[in-house]
């Protein structure tokens, strides 16, 4: 897939000219360096077993991308918040909320503090999304 460099902030995206906010990217390391080690932790547990995708770190976080993006991977002070989009409502123990968007998708936010929190069921449905 052929991706647009933005020349201002040198952040990739899918489209040409992207609508985005012009911030400076950051690196994985960068965005995990203030947070409890247990979040890196995580984050490589989810990233991973994706195979090559593209991780877009920020100030907020890490945005998970494939065609467009499908995760957000964002520390918090008492959780690391991962958000899933997918074509589907789905039900796990460990989700906070779920939002729906337009196009019949819907946003799942996760609440994970330990790398165990990372299951079967929330890999297949990071993969689902990627895919999607």
């Amino acid at each position: 897939m052929t991706r647009w460099l933005c020349p201002r902030c040198d952040r990739e995206f899918a489209r040409a000219r992207q609508s985005h906010v012009c911030v400076p990217g950051r690196t994985v390391e960068e965005v995990f360096a203030p947070w409890p080690e247990a979040y890196r932790e995580i984050y490589d547990r989810l990233v991973e077993p994706l195979g090559p995708v593209h991780e877009d770190a920020v100030g907020v976080g890490v945005f998970l991308k494939a065609e467009r993006k499908f995760a957000e991977i964002r520390p918090k002070a008492r959780s690391l918040q991962v958000e899933i989009t997918m074509a589907r409502e789905v039900t796990h123990p460990l989700l906070a909320r779920s939002i729906p968007m337009s196009g019949g998708r819907y946003a799942h936010f996760f609440k994970l503090t330990r790398p165990e929190d990372v299951d079967g069921r929330i890999l297949d449905w990071l993969a689902e999304a990627s895919d999607a």
